[in-house]
């Protein structure tokens, strides 16, 4: 991959150019297709007059562009002889002989477009991925902290037999610790009560001017993502953990004071899932669901006319906003740690987006208009502010939760990607990430993502989104973001930055060097 240090190892002309392509905003392919026909030449004319020097520092540097360049060349060459020598022969009635090279040439294509797709992601990554640089303002009662906490003795799905939520693959006591120690490493308390006590009376003093805790009679929704639901019935697809859901309105009902009558837990646009209905209505009757159509215990969303109104015009837009979330005094977002076609990741400003009236079936919804980063890196609008800006949603959160325990590649299908990132040692992530902070949250779980995953779909320039959120008060796509429409502007959201690299897995406050992101670890082992 393309970091600073390689860079600044290879000549200066090449450098030099390199930067500029970059500053004028050449789409990164063509980027990537300059420097390693450079770096090839520069190889070719050092090391022939001179072979050892082949093993020269600055020679090592380029002979990895050089050769998947050479790589790359050669099989899509190679597949268009062999394509061309299977239609020749074809017409021949030589069929044996077409089947051959056409076999050769889906074999040599293949090669080309995992080369392509493998040296493109990775040596352009480094080249848009600029580690601890922190933007925006931090927020949180410590800012910009991120409280990650991992408990192996969660999940032991085999991947094969029942489901992965299934009660026997999910332990609900280890589920519960882990809940419990990532709120008192964000907190810095030692009792439930005080985490949630300290939640509560930050939230109200920043956003209210109030020095005071939770009170009696006020109104809490929890966020969940149900994205891969089209009815009640319980599937195998990824979806919200019924477990941590269990976990957490234990904890806010049982400590936190929240009376149970007071919480609603919802996603407007799709369907609960008897999964976590039966588990959740069965230890908390009085707290309520609710979804898309209603029926089965839960109710049916209904919607404020004109409760959302984007910064931006775009084809498809719904402006309607569930009216629970109107009503609400307090937000929990509870998201997944999911990739996503055209937008690299779904985390948890995205799973603002099922608050809005949108249609079950997903093709009728805006997926493109601010949705999805420019694939050459231009900067432009993104609908992210505006969720985590707007009053009734980013306004009224005060936590942010993305759950990790299984998390997946893709936004749809089965869990079947266990992590061998260190400390997960290729198992399941057993991971769980909370923040005051909705930028820190969302691009620290980027980064994990990014070297999990970074073949997923659409990772490139993954983070604009972040980074809009973060500069939100004057952003790089030059967007005035304003929500409401009311003429007040956004001012920054958070704080992004990436992390140093994926074994130390530090930002710019822990190392001490700016204030962007710190991310806290805790590993629960007893």
């Amino acid at each position: 991959m393309i970091t600073e240090e390689r860079l600044r190892k290879l000549p200066y002309w090449i450098k030099r150019t390199t930067r500029l392509l970059t500053k004028t905003k050449v789409p990164a392919k063509i980027v990537y297709v300059v420097i390693s026909v450079f770096a090839t030449l520069w190889f070719l004319f050092r090391v022939i007059p001179k072979p050892s020097r082949a093993l020269y520092p600055c020679m090592q540097i380029a002979a990895p562009f050089m050769s998947s360049f050479v790589i790359w060349i050669l099989a899509l060459s190679g597949a268009g002889l062999a394509f061309k020598k299977a239609k020749h022969k074809l017409f021949e009635a030589k069929y044996l002989a077409a089947g051959f090279f056409l076999i050769i040439g889906i074999g040599a294509s293949s090669v080309f477009l995992a080369n392509s797709a493998k040296d493109s992601f990775a040596d352009n990554l480094e080249i848009w991925y600029k580690p601890n640089i922190p933007l925006g303002v931090a927020k949180g009662n410590f800012p910009g902290r991120v409280a990650w906490g991992h408990n192996p003795k969660i999940a032991s799905w085999d991947g094969k037999t029942g489901f992965w939520w299934d009660d026997k693959s999910n332990n609900q006591k280890e589920t519960d610790k882990l809940l419990t120690q990532t709120l008192f490493t964000l907190t810095d308390k030692q009792t439930e009560k005080e985490a949630w006590n300290d939640l509560f009376t930050f939230f109200n003093q920043t956003k209210k001017g109030k020095d005071k805790g939770y009170q009696a009679g006020e109104k809490m929704v929890i966020k969940i993502n149900m994205n891969n639901t089209d009815a009640h019935k319980s599937s195998n697809r990824i979806n919200a953990n019924p477990q941590l859901i269990l976990s957490l309105l234990n904890s806010l009902i049982n400590e936190g004071g929240v009376s149970q009558e007071n919480i609603t837990v919802t996603d407007p646009s799709r369907f609960i899932t008897d999964n976590i209905f039966d588990k959740c209505y069965g230890s908390f009757p009085k707290v309520r669901f609710v979804d898309h159509n209603g029926g089965n215990g839960r109710e049916k969303a209904a919607f404020v006319e004109n409760g959302f109104l984007y910064s931006f015009d775009f084809d498809r837009q719904t402006t309607g906003l569930a009216k629970c979330f109107v009503e609400a005094d307090y937000v929990i977002n509870m998201a997944l740690m999911k990739g996503h076609v055209t937008q690299g990741v779904t985390l948890g400003s995205k799973n603002f987006f099922g608050c809005v009236d949108i249609e079950t079936d997903w093709r009728k919804n805006a997926h493109c208009s601010g949705f999805s980063q420019d694939k050459n890196g231009k900067r432009q609008y993104s609908v992210y502010p505006d969720f985590i800006g707007h009053k009734d949603l980013g306004e009224k959160t005060i936590l942010y939760l993305i759950d990790g325990i299984y998390g997946h590649k893709f936004v749809d299908g089965i869990p079947e990607f266990k992590w061998t990132l260190t400390p997960f040692n290729n198992e399941w992530p057993n991971s769980l990430f909370a923040s005051q902070d909705a930028v820190a949250i969302e691009s620290v779980v980027l980064d994990f993502a990014l070297t999990e995953w970074p073949d997923a779909p659409d990772m490139m320039y993954s983070d604009h989104a972040m980074e809009e959120m973060a500069l939100a008060h004057n952003p790089p796509s030059g967007t005035i973001y304003d929500p409401e429409r009311d003429g007040t502007t956004l001012s920054s959201l958070g704080v992004t930055e990436h992390w140093n690299n994926p074994v130390d897995k530090q930002y710019s406050r822990n190392l001490k060097t700016g204030e962007g992101i710190e991310l806290v670890y805790s590993l629960i082992s007893k």
